[in-house]
């Protein structure tokens, strides 16, 4: 019997807020400094590069593909799949794959954002294309 998997809620805090508010709208935000250009996520206000904290809300498309992963299949809740994900706009996150057969996975399979329901707003996670 599939038992729908439930997620936790994100902890988020002020600085976070419009990231958590835009999720709830199926939008996956990251940040770009307006200093060097570079584009980062986790979204946070001193950028990561240049330490600036001259940092801009941008939405991502949300495609990208999968740069590395690793499959979990012994855990208490069942079999997972985390790796990382390179957005077509530049900056790579560390995600969960879902909604997918985990033995299809490659690096460099393209992938898409799909946000999975909480009790608070919604967490972004990944499937192939």
């Amino acid at each position: 019997m599939n038992t729908p998997v439930k997620y936790p809620a994100p902890q988020g805090n002020p600085e976070t807020k419009p990231f958590w508010d835009a999720a709830t709208e199926g939008k996956l935000l990251f940040k770009r400094c307006k200093a060097c250009g570079e584009a980062h996520y986790f979204p946070r206000a001193l950028c990561p590069f240049c330490f600036s904290d001259q940092t801009v809300w941008e939405e991502s498309k949300g495609e990208g593909e999968i740069y590395s992963f690793s499959l979990m299949r012994k855990s208490a809740t069942g079999p997972y799949a985390i790796g990382y994900v390179t957005l077509k706009e530049g900056p790579s996150l560390l995600t969960n794959f879902v909604d997918c057969d985990f033995g299809q996975l490659k690096i460099g399979t393209k992938v898409k954002v799909v946000f999975k329901p909480t009790d608070g707003a919604p967490l972004p996670f990944f499937t192939p294309v």
